[in-house]
């Protein structure tokens, strides 16, 4: 997730438009967080994403709350190719798109699990993270069971609450 002068945005499925005059540094990823909270509170009513996650917690039993947040964490993990953004753009796809192509960068992936939770009732929030104190390269997603934060990364196989070693810095946006 790295900020640029310009960057291409997702919105509606369908690559809109380049934004222009972007702050570089730390305001610059709030604002790309802030443009991936919009896709969530689009995207959270969205009939076919609820059907969606409704299909894949169906098995497990009711009020099955981390259960059904690992099968939701899982199922982008397996079903999402990690992909680059392009060179030197950072791209959000909304999550419509996300799910036609199958293909996207941490950004993405976190977009179609944060919507996918707050379908189901689950609260989301995003978390920029940087291994250095200069800048954030990563972002993943968060979710309350209970009363705590769980840590919900979606590139790497891991369950529910790890989060990457190694964080020096990291932003939290609500959604």
């Amino acid at each position: 997730m790295k900020p640029e002068n310009r960057h291409r945005l997702s919105l509606g499925g369908v690559l809109q438009g380049t934004l222009s005059g972007l702050p570089r540094g730390d305001a610059g990823v709030k604002h790309t967080l802030h443009v991936m909270r919009s896709l969530v509170r689009q995207f959270k009513k969205n009939l076919p994403l609820r059907e969606l996650a409704l299909s894949i917690v169906q098995p497990l039993p009711g009020k099955a709350w981390s259960r059904e947040v690992a099968a939701l964490q899982r199922w982008v993990q397996t079903n999402i190719r990690y992909v680059k953004d392009i060179r030197g753009v950072e791209t959000v796809h909304a999550p419509d798109k996300l799910l036609l192509i199958r293909q996207g960068d941490c950004d993405d992936q976190a977009v179609l699990l944060a919507a996918m939770l707050e379908t189901l009732g689950h609260p989301s929030r995003f978390v920029a993270v940087g291994f250095s104190p200069f800048a954030y390269s990563h972002v993943l997603t968060e979710t309350k069971i209970g009363d705590k934060w769980v840590a919900l990364e979606t590139i790497n196989p891991w369950a529910p609450g790890r989060k990457p070693p190694g964080i020096i810095k990291q932003m939290i946006v609500h959604n």
